[in-house]
């Protein structure tokens, strides 16, 4: 198959690739991990049962080893030494790790169906020679010993962090990369996105019983381990034991263990399980009871208005650094505010909807994930605290100040090519959300409401990419929206809308609007008349092939399109200009417009 296009190039093989029925590879994965808590070493066994749904025959195989980052000279060292505005949590901190304060992990020995296999550790990737070719629609099985060392957090997974979490263990085990109809996704870990297979998880974590233990899936012991996680008296101090957990359909395992967790749980009605592992001290004894009291509001409004989260249970989790993602559980820092606790926890568990279970590629469309993440975020947060304002604009003067500071690049950018941090964040997380934010502006909030929805649930478990998620909205909508994705995500164009004047002709007042920038939108004019009343002219694009009717309770015209070629537009309003109080364009703010200064008249 054809490798990975631009999805700016529309062709009928990118149509082709948009069907729901896409195959998916699948993994089966049995690992038991021994964790040395006074050397912070750990040795484990892995059997991973690998089934290619492709149509094409694998000769080699693929596994990510993301602790080798943490080691002086990684890719993610080099990296984040060089970039001109490094990630403060990382800097040149993996230059002056020690040899007991590195990440590793390699294995120790590798067989695919009992048979040993060659194969090369290069940094973070682990290259595999296959003894057997996998045919199309066949099976096989990797046996795979390792041996590793957990690394002092720097960023997302380590030992011993700010906030005193002995242990946040992501991206731990060797990870199968994923291949797909655009082939291996064997990329390098210079600390940023991630992408992998959809599989079942059976993992046994051995370690002192001191520990408490939260992560991906439901634990099989409890009784064994302790009522309720509870710390388990009944084991001797210091003596191993074993922690058992299973997760179905999930793409990536995470845990974490101290022995000072709290762990508490809600029951969502018609919802997720939710557990909570945090320690308990002045502040977090505060907060973190306040954050249960709204989780079932929280969890409700999510999958009510986004499409209903498909497992049973959902963990968050202390972890002492930012927050980061992952299936059914989350780890997120501990202290702080309620309001910043709240906020982290939403937007969190909604890359639950968008990493974890319609799981677009991250590193191919960090903006597909982030940036709906974010857009899904902010309403919900509008709603628990019953905000009026936009729960967007955050967004868009994100993207004012990037376009400010001159250092915006185009959504079509590899995660880790960014040339900056700030263009990697406002393009994933703010450019991204406002995706979403301006197809409602162009479609209509409810028309586009039900289409987002429709989307998530038709693509769960699928890696969508964006023309999968363009031909949902289109579909459903009966809008044609291929411009506005050319413009928005494959270049660097941007919106300069003005009225360019006013004037009296009798009976009636002209106005005449100007293009002055190199995006096209649908433009909107926002009238009121100097008796309280208010009539918006509104300018769909020839190209988008329909009309907007939402528009709230506000009386509307459709003047008539406007085709992008036309620098220039003039209508009449059939009232004389004394009757006018003013004239606004972009009154929602709904358009990224970069000069709000030419988009008002005042009648004087």
């Amino acid at each position: 198959m054809n490798k990975f296009f631009s999805f700016i190039l529309i062709s009928a093989s990118t149509i082709s690739l948009a069907q729901t029925t896409r195959w998916q590879q699948h993994v089966d994965y049995t690992i038991a991990l021994k964790l040395d808590v006074n050397t912070h070493l750990f040795e484990g066994t892995q059997k991973l049962i690998y089934t290619n749904n492709s149509p094409d025959t694998l000769k080699t195989v693929y596994y990510h080893l993301y602790f080798n980052a943490f080691q002086p000279g990684s890719m993610m060292d080099e990296r984040s030494r060089a970039i001109e505005d490094s990630d403060s949590r990382v800097g040149d901190r993996i230059s002056k790790l020690s040899e007991k304060e590195t990440g590793k992990i390699y294995p120790t020995s590798l067989q695919q169906n009992g048979q040993n296999i060659n194969y090369t550790v290069v940094g973070t990737i682990l290259e595999v020679e296959l003894a057997q070719p996998i045919l199309p629609h066949t099976t096989t099985t990797f046996d795979m010993v390792f041996e590793g060392q957990v690394p002092v957090q720097i960023r997302r997974t380590g030992r011993d962090n700010k906030e005193g979490i002995d242990y946040s263990m992501a991206q731990w085990y060797p990870k199968m990369s994923e291949y797909d109809y655009a082939g291996w996704h064997a990329n390098p870990y210079v600390a940023r996105e991630f992408h992998g297979v959809w599989g079942n998880f059976e993992v046994n974590l051995t370690l002192d019983s001191r520990y408490i233990v939260g992560a991906t899936g439901i634990l099989q012991n409890p009784d064994e381990i302790g009522y309720g996680y509870a710390a388990p008296v009944k084991h001797k101090k210091n003596k191993p034991i074993t922690w058992h957990f299973k997760a179905e359909n999930v793409h990536d395992f995470v845990w974490a263990a101290d022995p000072d967790y709290a762990h508490k749980t809600v029951q969502v009605p018609d919802g997720p399980k939710m557990h909570f592992f945090y320690q308990e001290d002045s502040i977090t004894t505060e907060t973190w009871p306040q954050l249960m009291e709204i989780t079932p509001k929280m969890v409700s409004f999510m999958n009510q208005r986004f499409g209903k989260y498909p497992y049973s249970d959902f963990s968050v989790i202390q972890g002492g650094d930012g927050g980061m993602e992952y299936p059914m559980a989350t780890l997120i820092v501990g202290r702080g505010s309620y309001a910043g606790l709240m906020s982290v926890t939403v937007h969190e568990m909604f890359h639950s909807w968008y990493q974890g279970v319609v799981a677009t590629n991250e590193s191919l469309y960090p903006w597909m994930d982030e940036g709906f993440t974010t857009y899904a975020s902010n309403i919900t947060k509008a709603y628990l605290t019953n905000s009026e304002n936009d729960p967007q604009q955050g967004s868009y003067r994100g993207y004012y100040y990037l376009v400010e500071k001159d250092k915006q690049e185009p959504l079509t950018t590899h995660a880790d090519h960014y040339n900056t941090n700030l263009a990697h964040g406002i393009a994933a997380y703010s450019m991204g959300s406002m995706v979403p934010a301006m197809l409602e502006y162009i479609v209509g909030e409810k028309n586009f409401e039900k289409a987002f929805r429709v989307y998530y649930n038709t693509w769960q478990f699928k890696h969508p990419n964006p023309t999968d998620f363009r031909r949902v909205i289109e579909k459903e909508t009966g809008f044609e929206l291929g411009w506005f994705f050319n413009e928005w995500i494959g270049t660097t164009h941007r919106v300069d809308y003005a009225i360019d004047s006013v004037f009296g002709d009798g009976a009636n007042t002209i106005v005449k609007l100007f293009n002055k920038g190199t995006m096209p939108m649908p433009t909107e004019v926002f009238v009121t008349f100097l008796d309280g009343s208010s009539e918006i002219y509104y300018f769909p694009l020839r190209m988008m092939r329909n009309k907007k009717t939402e528009f709230g309770d506000t009386k509307y015209t459709t003047v008539s399109d406007w085709p992008w070629t036309n620098p220039n537009i003039e209508f009449s309003i059939p009232k004389p200009i004394n009757n006018i109080k003013s004239i606004e364009l972009n009154k929602s703010k709904r358009v990224p417009d970069i000069d709000p200064t030419n988009n008002s008249w005042q009648n004087q």
